[in-house]
């Protein structure tokens, strides 16, 4: 009947309309939150600028890293479902543009989302049972007492509720000829890393400290910023055993540092931005520049190495609030100033022999380099320990 097709063709004509007038006013409802929602830490800094000015407020107290993260994915993500609820083709030149911005901050938020995660996942630690993303938080699995060394635990304090677990392992003789200090890798524990030379170097008349990061084991902490804030641990642990040396009447007994992949930029970079002075250094397994060592670890794992390692790095030292670009132990290196071993492996397939010879060019100072021609990134120790003890014999009695 002509009345009731009329009637059906005027509901179907209103439902079509409503449904389109909610699409346009939601899409535009979400592309205007998402705009807002981007620009909204630059007004808030602009605000928290002038506060501070004026003494109202102390602006580094206030979050704003973590709001400008927020405010970044949360506006794009409203971008993004904007441009899911557009299924109109754009028509005018204005409409055109917003478009393209919009799926170009789209995609900002598709490239930055996992290398924000990956970055978090990388430089931090969950103990058992936590829930969230980070690695486990190393345990030990054995003690020097399985090597027949007796020990002792020290807990070195930072601050009130910070501080570093230590193992001190006396020398096997009777006039120790120094104290040997020495640090693991990322996510390496003084159980995994540092018995076995530790064995060595009491052996050799030296009494030894087993230090542990934050983050790991016994030690406080949550966060791993593969040595930048680490080199504060090697600070704290090197002042405290120079005061215990000079408390002893030993204020002369050489101070060596050991350190393992992650724990040699730690010590490079104490010795470059925190002016401590040890008395030698050994240096395992060195990376080079951190940028180039993450670009390593993602084409290890397929992951194409550029843009992604760039990314991570600025993630992480948003998270952290550190600078992970300048973290470049090449750079520290000019900076040593006492005589250091460096060991490394030819096989290694995080850092080639080339950068470690040119890392090794910047130090001033007396230096001696060991190549493995069978090492890779492993402790050259639990490879050719003949070869290990002795270079680290002979230079020991050279300093």
């Amino acid at each position: 009947m002509p009345e009731i097709s009329t009637a059906v063709a005027e509901v179907k004509h209103r439902y079509l309309w409503g449904t389109f007038l909610l699409m346009t006013t939601s899409r535009r409802w979400l592309f205007n939150v998402g705009y807002c929602v981007l620009l909204t830490p630059v007004g808030l800094a602009v605000i928290l600028v002038a506060l501070h000015t004026l003494g109202t407020i102390n602006a580094w107290v206030f979050p704003i890293v973590q709001v400008g993260v927020f405010c970044l994915f949360g506006g794009s993500s409203c971008l993004v479902a904007a441009q899911l609820a557009d299924r109109r083709p754009a028509q005018r030149s204005a409409d055109r543009q917003r478009r393209w911005l919009g799926w170009g901050l789209a995609m900002l938020l598709v490239i930055n989302v996992p290398t924000y995660g990956l970055a978090y996942h990388m430089t931090h630690v969950r103990v058992p049972g936590q829930l969230g993303i980070g690695a486990p938080k190393p345990r030990n699995a054995k003690t020097p007492l399985d090597r027949g060394l007796s020990y002792a635990t020290r807990t070195i304090p930072i601050n009130a509720s910070q501080w570093l677990e230590t193992w001190e392992i006396s020398a096997q003789a009777s006039a120790p000829k120094g104290i040997v200090l020495l640090f693991p890798g990322n996510l390496g524990t003084k159980s995994s890393q540092l018995i076995s030379p530790a064995q060595t170097f009491s052996s050799l008349g030296f009494d030894t400290v087993l230090g542990d990061f934050q983050g790991v084991v016994g030690s406080s902490g949550s966060t791993v910023t593969l040595g930048i804030d680490e080199s504060e641990d090697v600070v704290t642990v090197y002042n405290y055993w120079q005061e215990q040396m000079v408390a002893q009447g030993r204020g002369d007994t050489p101070i060596i540092l050991y350190g393992v992949s992650m724990g040699t930029a730690a010590i490079l970079r104490a010795i470059a931005t925190h002016k401590i002075t040890p008395d030698a250094i050994i240096l395992e397994l060195p990376f080079v520049r951190l940028v180039d060592a993450v670009k390593s670890r993602l084409r290890h794992h397929k992951i194409p190495p550029n843009p992604t390692a760039a990314l991570m790095v600025f993630w992480a030292g948003i998270q952290h609030g550190v600078n992970g670009f300048g973290h470049n132990p090449i750079s520290y290196a000019k900076a040593v100033d006492c005589p250091t071993l460096v060991i490394h492996g030819a096989q290694d397939k995080w850092t080639p022999v080339s950068e470690i010879e040119a890392l090794v060019n910047n130090i001033p100072v007396s230096k001696q380099l060991i190549v493995s021609p069978e090492a890779g990134h492993h402790q050259l120790i639990g490879v050719d320990r003949a070869l290990w003890d002795a270079s680290v014999s002979n230079f020991l009695k050279a300093i």
